[in-house]
């Protein structure tokens, strides 16, 4: 099961588990782009069942896992990884707004880790992976809403870990944390910045985060993998010297988050409704991403 399988890095884990030969479960709102994800999927070598699903939804979840156990069998790995994202500071949003992609990207792992768990009860195996980012420990400037979702990722996972362990489950649960990706979400996310937002150096490819996602599926005994040596500076730099991070991220934050060319108020975006198009897992970004991160590679083969 993969959540946000529609685009983005979503699509990326999708065809990276499909070229192993596996069953994939495609979960997003925009039921066009999901079957053109899964036309990639079956062409990889793997089997694809598209799942519309609003993760923010309960009822919509639980009734996309009865689903899949149904036609595919039970799940075996279930990848949380649906976000949404709002580029202003925080007095420019509204309520609705914050409660929106709060809802997609906290509240639909929060539903995805309880309706995985629900189907692995009962063999007491799987695996489940929550898709994190260097965010979930550094807060930066006009993406509150989530990073504050992906800090509270990391509480929700650490305190269901506990409990787990406390029980002797076979089921373990991991996270991913990614450095800034090359995905369409800075051509639909909303924004209410003057130019267009981007990622902020280095990025790397979806795919590089997509095998970093396989990789801690099959390895998931270690708690948490850092992919990009981005992501593990700024945790680490976060840990010792966060004063120093605020300063630095209050005088560059700004405009690193925003390229040269001027945005579109009226250009759609997809916090409420999808947005329709051709997007798949790469965004604009190809010339400036780097589709391999030997410190990924490194971590990864490092021990426990």
């Amino acid at each position: 099961m993969v959540t946000g399988a529609s685009a983005g890095l979503g699509r990326a884990i999708a065809l990276e588990f499909a070229r192993q030969g596996h069953r994939v479960a495609l979960l997003a709102r925009d039921t066009a782009r999901l079957k053109e994800a899964a036309d990639e999927v079956e062409q990889a070598g793997g089997l694809a069942l598209v799942v519309p699903t609003d993760v923010a939804e309960w009822h919509e979840v639980a009734a996309a896992a009865s689903r899949v156990h149904n036609e595919l069998g039970p799940v075996d790995i279930w990848v949380n990884n649906a976000m949404s994202s709002v580029f202003a500071p925080f007095t420019t949003l509204t309520i609705e707004e914050f409660t929106r992609a709060t809802a997609v990207t906290y509240l639909g792992f929060v539903h995805g880790t309880k309706a995985a768990l629900e189907s692995m009860h009962e063999r007491d195996r799987g695996v489940i992976v929550q898709v994190g980012s260097a965010l979930a420990y550094r807060g930066i400037p006009l993406q509150s809403a989530y990073c504050g979702a992906k800090h509270a990722i990391v509480g929700f996972t650490s305190s269901l870990r506990t409990e787990l362990r406390h029980v002797g489950s076979g089921i373990q649960v991991t996270m991913v944390h990614m450095p800034a990706l090359n995905t369409p979400q800075f051509d639909w996310v909303r924004s209410y910045l003057r130019m267009r937002p981007q990622p902020v150096a280095p990025i790397y490819q979806p795919e590089v985060g997509a095998r970093a996602v396989r990789f801690a599926a099959e390895h998931p005994r270690r708690r948490a993998y850092y992919v990009g040596v981005s992501t593990s500076l700024t945790v680490t730099a976060n840990k010792f010297v966060p004063g120093l991070l605020d300063r630095y991220l209050a005088r560059t934050g700004f405009d690193s988050q925003q390229s040269d060319d001027p945005d579109s108020p009226d250009r759609p975006n997809n916090l409420f409704e999808p947005v329709s198009g051709g997007f798949g897992a790469h965004g604009r970004f190809d010339a400036r991403s780097s589709g391999r991160s030997p410190w990924a590679w490194l971590r990864r083969h490092a021990g426990p």
